[in-house]
C-alpha cells in the first residue's frame, strides 16, 4: 500500500476524528508519475491499472508496469520533439486509453498538461495557445477536432507539434508509431530537470459566465489532495474497478479517473462512449462488474427511465454523484431499485472534493454533506460575516493566508493580479451559495449568479428543480431567472418531459400547482417551457447561463 507513505493515519473512528486528525504529507519532490505509477509497477508488475473499452468492440487492459513502460517511451518521444520541463501541452483525447500514458509521461517530464474538450473550436484553441503558450497538441482522431486544430495552427505560431492517436494524417505525427522507436526505461531527472511539489503540473481553463476563460493552475501536490476524493468519498477499493463518467477535457476526470484512484491502488475502468445512452451504460456496468461508480445526477435521472431491475448491478458497492446537486427524488428511486444510496460531493475545477457525504454518516437526500478535512469551510454573508445555521451564505475556504490546503489551486497561470485578488486575502470565495443545518449538513442553493431575486425574495434554483422532479411528467429541468418588468426577475422552468407526456397549458398549470404544494408557493415557476433536451457541458452540467442568455435576447 502506498497510502502510508503520505498519510500518518489511514483509518478513522468517526467523521469528527477524520475531520480533526486527517493529514497528508507532501514530499518536496513528489511526482505522480514516479511516486505512484512507477512505484506500483515496481511493487507488483502484474497489478492492474486500467481497463478500457469503447462502443466499437475495442478493449484494452493495462497494468501499472505497462503504463510505466509506455509512458517512459512517450517521455523519450516528447523530448525528441522539443518538449521539456515547463513546456505546455494540450491533450484532446476524449476517454482514449492514450490519455493516461500521455499524462503520466508529461508529469514525469515536468511539462504542463492542459486537458481539452472535444467541443473546442478554432477560436478556443487559438486563445488557449496564445494565453498559455501551448507548443504541442495531442488529439483523438475526430473530424471536428482535427479541423479546428488545423485551422488554429494557421492563426497562431505557438503550436509546433501535432500528434494524433488511432490514425495517420499528413502533417501529424502518429503516437503509437513514434513511441515504438524509443526505449522503455527512463531515469528520474535530477537537478534543474527534476520537479518539485510547487512546480506547475496542470492547467484547467474555466468556463466562466463572463469574460474569457481563466487558467486555473495546480501544482504537483494536487494529486495528493484527491486521496480524500477517492478513498473517503468515492470509497474506491484496491484492485477493484472504479468508474467515473467524465471526458478527459474536464476537471472531473482528474477527480475520478486518475489521481486519487491510482494512489489508492484502484483499477480505473474507462468506457469511451460515443454518446451517453442510458441502456448501454447499464449494460456496461453489468458486464464489467464495476465496484464503485460516480456519475452526474443527469445520468442517474436518465438511467431511471430504463427498467433498472433488468440489470445485475450487484457488484456495485458504492455510488456517488457530483457536478450538480442531487434531487431527493432521484436518490429515493435509485435506492428503491438498487439498494444503493447516492453519496453527493461538491467541489470545483479549483479544488479537490470540498463537501461530501462520507462513510461515517448517512447521506441525507438533497444535502451535499459535510466539509473535507483538507478545507476550513465556512459560510459568509454579504457583510463577510460568518452565517448562523439556517442562513444562506457564500461557501468560502478560510485561513488560506496561514496555509494553502493541499488540493486547492495555487493561482491563475500568468496572471498574478487576478491570483492576488482571489487568493491574496484570508479566504477563497467559491462563488457558490449554501446553508448549513443544525447537524452540520450543507445544502446547496446555487451559484451566486444563479440565485433568483423575485419581488424581494431570494430563490435558489435547486429546490424548485427538486420539487418538479418529484412529478412523474418531469425527467429533468433547469430553473433560471427570466427578466420581468414588474418583479425584476421571475422563476422560469425549462423542462424535458418523460415518455407519454405532451406539453400543454393544462400540464403547465398542474406543474405550477405541484410546486406550490411541494415548497413555498412564491417559488413556483411563472414561466414554463418544454424542450426536447437541455443544453449541457460534456461533463453533464446544465448550462443555465446559456438559457438565461437566450431568454435575454
Amino acid at each position: 500500500m502506498l497510502l502510508d507513505r503520505f498519510l500518518p493515519r489511514i483509518e478513522f473512528d468517526s467523521y469528527e476524528d477524520f475531520k480533526e486528525n486527517y493529514q497528508v504529507n507532501v514530499p518536496e519532490d513528489f511526482n505522480f508519475g514516479f511516486d505512484i505509477v512507477d512505484a506500483w509497477a515496481k511493487e507488483d508488475e502484474n497489478k492492474m491499472a486500467l481497463v478500457w473499452c469503447d462502443d466499437h468492440g475495442g478493449e484494452k487492459k493495462l497494468t501499472f508496469a505497462d503504463i510505466m513502460r509506455l509512458s517512459n517511451q512517450t517521455v523519450h518521444f516528447f523530448k525528441s520533439i522539443g518538449i521539456r520541463k515547463g513546456s505546455v501541452v494540450m491533450l484532446i483525447l476524449r476517454r482514449r486509453w492514450e490519455y493516461w500514458i500521455c499524462a503520466t509521461a508529461l508529469h514525469k517530464l515536468g511539462a504542463v498538461l492542459i486537458p481539452g474538450s472535444l467541443q473546442l473550436t478554432k477560436k478556443d484553441i487559438v486563445y488557449r495557445s496564445n494565453a498559455a503558450g501551448i507548443e504541442t497538441v495531442i488529439c483523438v482522431n475526430d473530424a471536428f477536432v482535427i479541423e479546428q486544430v488545423e485551422r488554429a495552427v494557421q492563426e497562431t505560431d505557438r503550436i509546433k507539434n501535432r500528434v494524433m492517436v488511432q490514425d495517420h494524417r499528413e502533417g501529424w505525427l502518429n503516437f503509437e508509431d513514434e513511441i515504438a522507436k524509443f526505449p522503455q526505461v527512463f531515469e528520474r531527472p535530477s537537478g534543474d530537470e527534476a520537479t518539485r511539489w510547487d512546480d506547475t503540473m496542470l492547467i484547467y481553463f474555466t468556463s466562466g459566465t463572463t469574460g474569457m476563460p481563466k487558467m486555473v493552475r495546480h501544482n504537483y501536490s494536487y494529486p495528493l489532495g484527491h486521496i480524500v476524493t477517492a478513498k473517503y468519498w468515492q470509497q474506491v477499493q484496491e484492485n477493484k474497478l472504479h468508474m467515473s463518467v467524465s471526458d478527459s477535457g474536464w476537471a472531473k476526470f482528474g477527480w475520478g479517473k486518475i489521481y486519487g484512484q491510482w494512489i489508492c491502488g484502484a483499477v480505473i475502468f474507462a468506457y469511451d462512449m460515443d454518446k451517453f445512452i442510458p441502456l448501454k451504460l447499464l449494460q456496461i456496468l453489468e458486464k464489467y462488474r464495476v465496484t464503485t461508480f460516480c456519475a452526474p445526477p443527469t445520468m442517474f435521472r436518465f438511467m431511471l427511465q430504463e427498467d433498472v431491475t433488468r440489470f445485475d448491478l450487484s457488484s456495485i458497492q458504492h455510488c456517488c454523484i457530483a457536478g450538480e446537486p442531487l434531487n431527493p427524488e432521484v436518490f429515493k428511486r435509485w435506492y428503491e431499485l438498487t439498494g444503493l444510496k447516492l453519496y453527493e460531493g461538491f467541489g470545483q475545477t479549483e479544488s479537490s472534493v470540498m463537501l461530501a457525504n462520507f462513510q461515517w454518516f448517512d447521506p441525507v437526500p438533497g444535502s451535499t454533506g459535510k466539509p473535507s478535512p483538507l478545507y476550513n469551510i465556512q459560510l459568509i454573508d454579504e457583510k463577510d460575516e460568518l452565517c448562523e445555521d439556517g442562513d444562506e451564505g457564500r461557501i468560502v475556504v478560510m485561513d488560506i493566508d496561514q496555509q494553502m490546503p493541499t488540493g486547492l489551486f495555487v493561482g491563475y497561470y500568468q496572471n498574478e493580479e487576478l491570483t492576488q485578488a482571489t487568493l491574496g486575502g484570508r479566504y477563497y470565495d467559491t462563488g457558490d451559495v449554501a446553508w448549513r443545518d443544525s447537524n452540520g449538513y450543507y445544502w446547496f442553493v446555487g451559484r451566486s449568479d444563479d440565485v433568483i431575486k423575485c419581488s424581494g425574495y431570494r430563490i435558489g434554483p435547486f429546490e424548485v428543480e427538486s420539487a418538479l422532479i418529484e412529478h412523474p411528467a418531469v425527467v429533468e429541468c433547469a430553473i433560471t431567472a427570466s427578466p420581468d418588468p414588474i418583479r425584476g426577475q421571475v422563476v422560469k422552468a425549462t423542462i424535458v418531459l418523460a415518455a407519454g407526456y405532451t406539453g400543454s397549458d393544462a400540464l403547465k398549470k398542474e406543474l405550477q400547482n405541484h410546486v406550490k404544494k411541494a415548497t413555498a408557493p412564491y417559488k413556483y415557476p411563472r414561466i414554463i417551457e418544454f424542450v426536447d433536451e437541455l443544453p449541457k457541458t460534456l461533463g453533464g452540467k446544465i448550462k443555465r447561463a446559456q438559457i438565461r442568455h437566450e431568454d435575454s435576447k
